[in-house]
């Protein structure tokens, strides 16, 4: 499992987009003029920056009403929906990508969102929280309670996530499902980590594509 050889975005990026790491490596691997639609867009921020730097032609999905509002708001296309609903109302391959960052641990059904996914667009980025990261672990093996990091701050009750995937998880998961990773990037903060991602990366990026036969 190594890491992709192609160059992290400058600092200047980095900060561009929000100051998220996933996000930055989301705006490097999106071409120009390229059909987006990015699932779980909370309010537009990603879409709009693509919109205005990538000049991508942008949709999102959310399923917030003040979320969707305020991206109205913010001149970017988005409809309230339930990513676990599937995506039926888009043809197949409608989309360049399909961009799901931060919300796949979030999802009911994973194995069925990731497929929709596939099927209408021709590559799919996939970011997520390390489940496996050292601090997790240890935070897991001190407290003996479920672990509450920064990237995972929630109590067991209220937290937004049901499902908590390491990278070996999802490696092993692109594997079974014969999907093709044609890029990967493992984030500490900003920081490419580059040694054994799945005990000291917080983010995982992949970029995905069916096989086709």
């Amino acid at each position: 499992m190594a890491a992709d050889s192609a160059p992290l975005p400058a600092r200047r990026l980095i900060k561009e987009v929000l100051g998220r790491g996933d996000y930055a490596i989301i705006g490097e691997i999106v071409q120009p003029r390229s059909k987006v639609l990015d699932l779980g867009c909370g309010e537009g921020e990603l879409l709009e920056w693509l919109m205005d730097h990538k000049q991508v032609t942008g949709a999102g999905v959310e399923i917030s009403r003040e979320r969707v509002q305020l991206a109205i708001a913010r001149g970017v296309s988005v409809y309230q929906g339930d990513i676990d609903q599937g995506l039926a109302d888009y043809p197949d391959q409608a989309f360049d990508y399909v961009i799901l960052s931060q919300t796949l641990q979030q999802t009911l059904k994973p194995l069925k969102v990731l497929r929709e996914m596939l099927r209408v667009g021709r590559r799919v980025i996939v970011a997520f929280p390390n489940f496996g990261h050292w601090r997790v672990r240890w935070a897991h093996l001190v407290s003996g309670r479920a672990p509450r990091t920064g990237l995972f701050p929630y109590e067991w009750y209220d937290s937004p996530n049901v499902h908590f995937l390491t990278i070996e998880d999802f490696e092993t998961f692109c594997v079974e499902q014969n999907w093709v990773v044609e890029r990967r990037y493992f984030l500490s903060g900003s920081h490419r980590v580059r040694s054994m991602p799945n005990l000291t990366a917080e983010v995982a990026v992949y970029l995905l594509r069916a096989k086709h036969p």
